[in-house]
């Protein structure tokens, strides 16, 4: 059976809708919960590919030690030519894997956000059903250069790198393509994302989210489930040599 190695920081970032996708492709995932066991140190021998979930935590917190033994891990797969997918804090992560400065956003992007495609993400396999503009769900407040050789797939008003690819089997997402609406209600209810939902005033509120989400959730899942599907099909295909960039 096929193995995916699966980074956890949190119990309520997980893999979402991409989980029975990957199960019914016939992959077995391991989860590493750093947020139990911090000291994890993982290997990638007999897996297919690495997926770093999100987290609260931001990538240059040095008090997270495991937030380098995921970068080193990143690392490895890259040099193994391993397909990697990086959701929020995982994409912040593989970016700085990649030698990338990873900092505070302008304004936190929480909740339903326009996302505009760029020509290369228009032409990317993982994007090919995605309008120029999509509307889809973020959770981040934090945000990064983008790596060197690195494609730049999508792009917002409030957040410049959304979504990038690195040669042709890395990826890196800010916003949050595995939710479902019971997840979305969870992480409202978690006491952390209350406290800085609170702390940004009317702007950003549950009750908009709740109120957007029904409007959105539909095309998000059809979204969701052709670029996971691209992704499960890299996982698949044969490997290639890749240069990296200097670190």
């Amino acid at each position: 059976m096929k193995k995916l190695l699966v980074c956890q920081h949190v119990p309520f970032e997980i893999l979402g809708t991409l989980n029975p996708m990957l199960r019914d492709a016939g992959f077995r995932m391991r989860y590493v919960n750093f947020g139990r066991h911090p000291d994890a140190r993982p290997a990638l021998d007999g897996y297919s590919g690495l997926v770093i979930l999100g987290g609260p935590m931001s990538a240059y917190e040095v008090e997270h030690g495991h937030l380098a033994t995921e970068v080193e891990l990143i690392r490895e797969a890259l040099d193994r030519d391993l397909p990697v997918w990086g959701i929020c804090l995982g994409a912040q992560l593989i970016a700085k894997a990649l030698g990338a400065h990873v900092k505070p956003n302008r304004k936190p992007e929480i909740g339903w956000y326009g996302v505009s495609m760029t020509e290369e993400g228009r032409e990317d396999p993982l994007f090919s059903r995605f309008k120029e503009t999509e509307t889809l769900f973020q959770w981040h407040a934090d945000t990064f250069h983008m790596p060197r050789k690195a494609v730049r797939l999508a792009t917002s008003p409030g957040c410049r790198n959304q979504a990038f690819r690195f040669g042709d089997r890395v990826y890196g997402f800010q916003f949050h393509l595995e939710v479902d609406e019971p997840l979305i209600e969870r992480w409202l209810n978690v006491p952390l994302h209350k406290a800085e939902l609170k702390s940004l005033g009317p702007r950003i509120t549950a009750e908009r989210i709740r109120r957007e989400t029904p409007v959105h959730l539909r095309r998000l899942r059809y979204l969701s489930g052709r670029a996971f599907g691209g992704f499960i099909r890299l996982l698949g295909a044969p490997r290639r040599a890749v240069v990296l960039p200097s670190r």
